[in-house]
């Protein structure tokens, strides 16, 4: 009886549902999460009697044949490329890419990440980097006697001191984009990385080769639905008891084969 190993692999596929789901809702807050969908396809089948066969009676050809699936597995978890809300938060070295694009920044290793949280800070230097600390590329250090700073949306980053007019050019900000950006492997921390499916990013300046524009003073919040979410939610749930009860029914059958006289 193959119901109960079928069963089984529904239930997991349930529970990868619901385990992406409860992902998403924990990140609801979070600065330019892009939900993910978990996605499913058919294992394999058993060809009891295939299609086209000749029936050896009357040479006639069997329309559909005899084909029993082996039940469900996880075929992608795709993440859903979603501009997020820009919500204002006034902050100097808070930046919302307004479109396509990730900032690139340097891990401690030395090798390149992407990311659209634009929460940026300065280190004790002067180098503006992320919340975790990894510099933004190209790397841009705000002087300590600086008033303030103004970024333009096309990326340039400016520095205006006291006692002169005219502010002072540090660098601009580039953005990296994908082929495929749902191909970019997610290392948590809101980074991303390169990877064969995504294929290499083509970095230009804001608002070229149909790259967003970058909005000082605003954050992309998550475009995390959570009505969607608790609709999915349900139905995993009552996917997983159908699943079981087909676990419960086929052990009965068992028990009843097992108590023949």
């Amino acid at each position: 009886m193959q119901s109960l190993r079928i069963a089984a692999t529904g239930m997991a596929a349930q529970q990868m549902k619901v385990d992406v789901i409860s992902n998403n809702l924990a990140n609801m807050s979070t600065t330019a999460y892009d939900a993910r969908r978990a996605e499913f396809a058919d294992l394999h089948y058993q060809q009891l009697t295939r299609p086209g066969t000749i029936n050896a009676a009357d040479g006639t050809i069997l329309p559909t044949g005899v084909q029993v699936g082996l039940g469900a597995r996880p075929s992608a978890v795709t993440v859903l490329q979603q501009q997020g809300t820009l919500s204002q938060t006034g902050g100097d070295l808070d930046l919302a890419i307004d479109g396509s694009g990730y900032l690139e920044v340097t891990l401690p290793s030395g090798a390149s990440a992407y990311t659209r949280d634009g929460a940026l800070k300065l280190s004790p230097d002067g180098l503006i980097v992320t919340s975790d600390g990894y510099p933004v590329v190209p790397d841009i250090t705000v002087p300590d006697d600086a008033r303030s700073i103004s970024i333009s949306p096309e990326g340039d980053v400016y520095a205006y001191f006291d006692g002169e007019v005219e502010p002072e050019l540090l660098g601009s900000f580039t953005l990296g984009a994908f082929s495929n950006p749902k191909g970019l492997e997610a290392i948590g921390g809101n980074l991303f990385l390169e990877t064969a499916a995504s294929g290499p990013p083509l970095v230009a300046a804001p608002g070229e080769d149909g790259l967003g524009t970058v909005r000082q003073g605003y954050l992309e919040d998550s475009s995390v639905d959570a009505v969607r979410q608790i609709t999915d939610l349900i139905q995993a749930q009552r996917g997983y008891e159908l699943n079981a009860k087909v676990i419960t029914a086929a052990d009965q059958m068992l028990s009843a084969t097992t108590q023949l006289r």
